[in-house]
């Protein structure tokens, strides 16, 4: 089967003359799209009642993204709770501390950031180990930032104020049939091709797919894997695609 179609579970990247995957596809002479699978939006009032937790009973809260914040302060705002002007923010990026001057007045020595990761800024939390914190997090996460806090033997608990859920497909079904190949990088992905296209059959189109979980979840959902990153020979998705679109439209 020749490999004229591919479509990457992404959006489209900005910068095209950087894009590795249109590169390729200028190499080996396809054409390459993209589309998101997925997006995030935040949770219901309801879904954030249920957790039972009280937003005035911290003094602290850690962001990890920009969509954590604008949530965290619509229900501050929908609870009538005034967030205190002495809370301290604790932040994984720059970027994401600067986005809270869309809600509070921006005063560093109240808002503290590190370059990736919450680590980063492990001497300014321990000015702070008397600090009640609140995790804002997504559905889909780590127990890195927990972790962080229990070794500091600081209160804490999280609250989930975002989550990932599928995108609306349908614009798409029509021409889904040309595709040779489908390229996905999160379970969230696949799961979203089950939820969109139910019916939808594999035959002869190839599934490539980036890290263990998302391998793990086309299996679960009884699809097949051809095409596996990263590996020992394929490290990157770019590479594992040039091989075997490269090796099967060579055969064609």
């Amino acid at each position: 089967m020749k490999i004229s179609n591919v479509l990457v579970s992404q959006p489209k990247p900005a910068a095209e003359s950087n894009n590795p995957y249109q590169l390729l596809a200028d190499k080996l002479k396809f054409n390459v799209e993209f589309r998101q699978f997925i997006k995030v939006e935040g949770v219901t009032s309801k879904e954030f009642r249920g957790q039972h937790i009280n937003l005035p009973d911290f003094t602290a809260v850690v962001f990890t993204s920009k969509i954590g914040i604008d949530n965290y302060f619509k229900f501050a705002k929908e609870i009538k709770f005034n967030v205190p002007e002495d809370m301290l923010y604790f932040c994984t990026t720059e970027a994401i501390a600067l986005y809270l001057q869309k809600y509070i007045i921006f005063r560093k020595r109240k808002i503290f950031y590190g370059t990736k990761t919450i680590s980063d800024i492990t001497d300014t939390i321990k000015k702070h180990l008397d600090a009640k914190v609140l995790i804002v997090k997504g559905d889909v996460s780590n127990d890195e930032i927990p972790k962080f806090f229990d070794k500091m033997k600081m209160f804490h608990k999280e609250i989930t104020l975002y989550k990932t859920v599928s995108a609306d497909l349908s614009d798409i079904e029509k021409d889904f049939s040309k595709y040779q190949v489908l390229v996905f990088f999160t379970p969230s992905g696949i799961k979203s091709l089950k939820e969109n296209f139910p019916d939808w059959k594999q035959g002869d189109v190839k599934i490539a797919a980036f890290g263990a979980t998302t391998h793990e979840e086309i299996k679960k959902l009884g699809y097949t894997l051809d095409i596996a990153a990263p590996t020992e020979e394929n490290p990157s998705m770019i590479m594992a695609l040039e091989k075997f679109i490269t090796a099967a439209n060579k055969k064609k």
